[in-house]
């Protein structure tokens, strides 16, 4: 996936103007109420996931993961969290946080050791790699065993697989973790909110002419760019863009300089972070100046149109709805006008 990848081989929306949704108030521990929906059972990666409560002492890994249980209310049940200071915060999120364990200093899940030793029962991230036992990462397996049954957002299961990725899955893992955690009330809310914003939003750009966008992660030959499959591509298609890199049959990947120089983009989509693995990255405003001197007789590099987005928001979790609103907006303004 793409910084869990390169972590492994190797916008900022608080500048934007989309609401996203508050994040819910608290719950406490489930009530009996709650518990009369137990045990449930949910599909993730293939396998089977029964839960006879809702979980208490959970384990976050890359920052969307989290922000998708915040949004949910779920914040008191997180016990220990990884690293996030690539970027801003969705609105009201860093309060909660901060006050959340930190036990890893970057986006990665600790080592088997560590990770083993937090005595969760239950773990939330966004891909496979987290898992990789070459890297010296617990397997979900080892989790499992462990009594922390691990669940996979966007349905990232395997490289092959972040290639089929479809909006609604955002909406399924909603309401799986609802059932989970016993608060379906909460899910189904949040479901409807989202839900809501993004046909407003898709309603408002259906009938326009779209706009040529090259989605880069910088580079001056090769490029680090997105292909025509998987989430960013989907998010580009719902927000009325045509993605210049649409017959390449890949998420993230490395595109020449003179096949770039011949997309002619209209629009760019940099992705922004600021460190990785604690060293500090290209800013999206230098990424989008070398795209332009590749595609120097581009409309975009002629306008100097770009989009900064979070890479947040390019990982499978709930802040991809408010990303899809933000790249129509920038996209198709007199449409939000």
């Amino acid at each position: 996936m793409r910084l869990l990848a390169l972590m492994l081989s190797a916008v900022a929306l608080a500048g934007c103007g989309a609401q996203p949704v508050a994040p819910q108030a608290a719950t406490t521990q489930p009530s009996a109420a709650q518990q009369t929906g137990f045990p449930v059972t949910v599909e993730n990666c293939g396998r089977k996931l029964t839960f006879d409560k809702p979980p208490a002492k959970v384990v976050t890994g890359y920052q969307p993961a989290l922000e998708t249980l915040l949004a949910l209310g779920l914040g008191d049940r997180v016990a220990g969290r990884t690293n996030f200071s690539e970027s801003a915060f969705l609105p009201g999120q860093k309060e909660l946080y901060d006050k959340i364990p930190e036990i890893s200093p970057t986006i990665m899940l600790p080592q088997k050791e560590v990770m083993l030793s937090q005595g969760a029962d239950f773990v939330v991230d966004n891909s496979s790699a987290s898992f990789d036992a070459a890297g010296g990462y617990a397997t979900v397996e080892e989790l499992g065993a462990a009594g922390a049954p691990v669940y996979l957002l966007g349905g990232w299961c395997s490289p092959e697989k972040q290639l089929e990725f479809k909006i609604e899955q955002t909406f399924t893992d909603l309401r799986n973790l609802g059932a989970i955690f016993g608060v379906p009330d909460h899910a189904d809310k949040l479901i409807s909110e989202l839900r809501a914003t993004l046909d407003d939003a898709t309603k408002r750009v259906a009938d326009r002419p779209k706009v040529r966008v090259l989605a880069t992660d910088g580079g001056k030959g090769p490029v680090n760019a997105y292909g025509g499959a998987g989430l960013t591509n989907q998010m580009i298609t719902l927000a009325g863009g045509e993605n210049v890199l649409g017959e390449v049959k890949a998420d993230y990947t490395e595109v020449n300089a003179e096949k770039i120089a011949a997309t002619d983009p209209e629009a760019l989509l940099v992705t922004e972070y600021a460190t990785l693995m604690g060293k500090q990255m290209p800013t999206a405003p230098a990424k989008a100046a070398d795209a332009f001197a590749i595609a120097k007789n581009s409309v975009a590099a002629k306008d100097g149109r770009y989009l900064a987005l979070p890479a947040a928001a390019q990982h499978p979790g709930y802040r991809n709805i408010l990303a899809v609103v933000e790249i129509a907006k920038f996209l198709h303004p007199e449409a939000f006008a």
